[in-house]
Order: C-alpha cells, then structure tokens, then sequence
C-alpha cells in the first residue's frame, strides 16, 4: 500500500476510512424504501469523515485544519443520529448498534484530541 499523502499516516484517518467501508456493508440490509434516505444518509455522512480529515491536510493553514477536523466530527455526530434512527427502526440488531456507537465514541475523542494538538 502506498503512502504517500500525508493524511494516509493519519490513524484516524485510517479509521474513517474503515468506519466508511462498514457503515456501507451495514446499510446493505435496510429496507429499500430507505436508498435515498437513511442509508444514502448514513453513507454520505460516514465518508465525508474520511474525506474532510484529507482535506484539511492538504496545504491548509492550522485554522483550516481545524476547521476541516470539525466537519468530520460533525458527520460523525450525523453518523451516531443515524445509528440510532436505525436501531429504533429495527434496521440494525442491538448488538450491532453498540458496535457501531463504541466505534463512533472512540473516534471522536481521537479527532476532538487531534483537533486539540494542532497548533
């Protein structure tokens, strides 16, 4: 595997872009009256993680940085709400629910101490 971007060092990058790839998986199972709704949600939000923590690497000034990091904490809050309509709909068992959110939970106390050290 190449890397050769900055932000492919990142760990929680590297996260994002798992969490991406088993959101997608996850949402195979909704319902189909729910493809352009909470499974397009849920998918859009759970990528723009990923997509906002290499955005803001890429030759920004802290501020930006910082600002692109609080995008991704902001999807991620999108993913979590999501989650939870999912799991009161009965799309996702609850077991996998806790999975998800404990995930969630931990990466957002790794981008918010990120998000912290930039200087």
């Amino acid at each position: 595997m190449y890397m050769k971007f900055k932000f492919e060092k990142l760990i929680i990058w590297q996260k994002a872009m798992d969490f991406g790839e088993d959101i997608d998986v996850m949402t195979d199972d909704f319902p189909k009256k729910e493809v352009y709704n909470l499974s397009s949600q849920i998918r859009r939000a759970a990528d723009s993680i990923a997509l906002n923590i290499s955005e803001g690497s890429i030759g920004q000034s802290n501020p930006e940085q910082r600002k692109f990091i609080g995008y991704a904490i902001r999807s991620l809050a999108e993913v979590v709400t999501c989650l939870h309509k999912a799991n009161r709909r009965k799309y996702i068992l609850e077991r996998e629910f806790n999975k998800f959110y404990e995930t969630s939970f931990n990466m957002m106390n790794m981008m918010t101490a990120f998000r912290k050290n930039i200087k």
